[in-house]
């Protein structure tokens, strides 16, 4: 795939088959919308065109009270994009200035100009425009005047599938991280640098990888333990993640650690991704640190016997 941070940088390609939007999540829905124009641009020999901006326009537009809380960097859907077989993917710099364009405008110079949409595919209910006032009945109405062919994909075919981010971003935040996992497709991740802690987790027996998120406006799941799948150095291990204050250590700010099992490497600086595959328990204030050695066991065991039974079952396969 051929990432283009400018317009400007876009060459002429065969029959464009475009579809527009912001795809956070790249969830079971957005695939739905890939695989679309994946399979047109291969039935007419074109290429697939992902439209899309960064930054966020509510970070542009409301940069004080935006409460935008991403699932994905935009490095991370790049690569997920990538994945699903996405030929081209142009982000266009998202500014004040931009979001006053007419949706006629972006019709003309963008759609038709610059890219020679041959084919555009959307989902419904997409606007787009100054104030969002393009729609697929605007777009319907230019179509023959600009010679490209349109498609949108039925509100029933998306709504049977159940899935949007604003689902997702709910399971995150309630701890269904089962239920979260299942709309995106895969599970949800984690990416970030290890940086230094306060080194308590070493004391009782379990010592942890400190994580500073690359993106900071990642949504964080829910306080609590879970059961994590970590890769470091394309490496995979098994883990167990907290996130929140440790109030049995009177901490001060939100914290985001892993215990990595028989893992003894100093990682200090490296990147490492975090799968989350399930939720263990609420975070919460133990009476002492040898009581929360002793759920830290509990946990333990917890997770060998899942990854026991989830390896077991791979295998049988």
């Amino acid at each position: 795939m051929k990432i283009y941070k400018s317009l400007a940088d876009f060459p002429d390609i065969q029959r464009p088959v475009v579809t527009i939007g912001s795809f956070d999540g790249v969830h079971l829905g957005h695939q739905k919308i890939l695989k679309r124009i994946n399979n047109i641009a291969k039935s007419i020999h074109g290429e697939s065109v992902l439209v899309s901006f960064w930054p966020h326009p509510r970070m542009v537009l409301f940069p004080e009270s935006h409460g935008i809380q991403l699932l994905y960097s935009f490095e991370e859907k790049a690569a997920l994009l990538e994945e699903f077989g996405v030929d081209h993917l142009i982000s266009i710099p998202f500014t004040k200035e931009f979001s006053m364009m007419e949706s006629k405008d972006f019709i003309e110079n963008i759609l038709v100009k610059k890219i020679k949409t041959k084919k555009l595919v959307i989902g419904y209910d997409h606007r787009f425009g100054r104030g969002r006032e393009g729609s697929f009945a605007h777009l319907h109405a230019e179509q023959n005047k600009y010679n490209f062919d349109l498609e949108e994909i039925p509100r029933e075919d998306i709504d049977n599938i159940g899935i949007s981010s604003t689902k997702i971003r709910k399971a995150l935040k309630s701890g269904d991280i089962v239920k979260a996992n299942e709309f995106l497709g895969r599970p949800y991740n984690l990416q970030g640098k290890v940086i230094e802690g306060d080194k308590i987790g070493r004391t009782i027996g379990f010592p942890t990888a400190n994580i500073q998120l690359n993106e900071p406006n990642k949504l964080i799941p829910m306080d609590g333990a879970y059961l994590v799948k970590v890769i470091i150095d394309k490496k995979q291990y098994e883990g167990m993640l907290n996130i929140g204050m440790r109030p049995t250590v009177s901490g001060e700010r939100k914290n985001i650690e892993v215990n990595i099992l028989n893992f003894n490497r100093d990682i200090y600086g490296q990147t490492i991704n975090l799968e989350l595959l399930e939720f263990l328990r609420p975070e919460k204030k133990f009476e002492s640190l040898a009581a929360l050695t002793e759920q830290l066991k509990i946990d333990q065991k917890k997770m060998v016997d899942f990854f026991s039974t989830k390896n077991k079952s791979t295998n049988d396969k």
